[in-house]
């Protein structure tokens, strides 16, 4: 993927803000019972059309959190005791959470392949969590991944047509 579709894609998410907000504190308010049957059927619908190699945005901006199982299967895969591991790749960040000391992530390849892909951490697993049960725990992230992942930004946009016609 180009820098221009993810610059677009960082000024569409902005422009979209605000009324994404609104749409979002309306569905903390009164959320739809069959909302994750909603969010579910359009991940899958932008996803089975979505070639997240095009782009890794994701890996190359942020970092995940690792849990200490992931810490504990990653250290196990290079051969480094957990501890090694976590002085190599890893600090602990505002949150009292491990992430990565360096971005783009260091188990990225030139070509957009994760080198750890089969053991990578949950938080990679489940990204852009937009199939998520009780997605509407998970808005804020939701919000602010609009402008890192184009397949988010999409799934939110067609969330608002779909439930209330935005």
């Amino acid at each position: 993927m180009d820098s221009e579709i993810l610059k677009n894609l960082k000024a569409n998410a902005f422009k979209a803000a605000p009324s994404t907000k609104k749409f979002f504190a309306g569905l903390k308010k009164v959320k739809p019972g069959n909302l994750d049957a909603i969010v579910a059927e359009i991940h899958d619908n932008v996803f089975a059309k979505t070639n997240c190699l095009n782009c890794a945005n994701c890996c190359k901006t942020t970092g995940p959190r690792f849990t200490n199982t992931d810490i504990e299967r990653l250290a196990k895969h290079f051969k480094l005791k957990t501890a090694r591991f976590i002085d190599k790749y890893l600090h602990i960040d505002e949150d009292n959470d491990h992430v990565l000391n360096t971005l783009p992530c260091p188990f990225l390849g030139a070509d957009n392949r994760c080198g750890v892909y089969d053991i990578r951490p949950e938080a990679c697993r489940e990204y852009p969590h937009t199939n998520r049960k009780q997605f509407h725990k998970i808005l804020d992230i939701t919000l602010k991944n609009t402008a890192i992942c184009p397949a988010a930004f999409e799934i939110v946009e067609e969330l608002k047509k779909k439930v209330i016609g935005y």
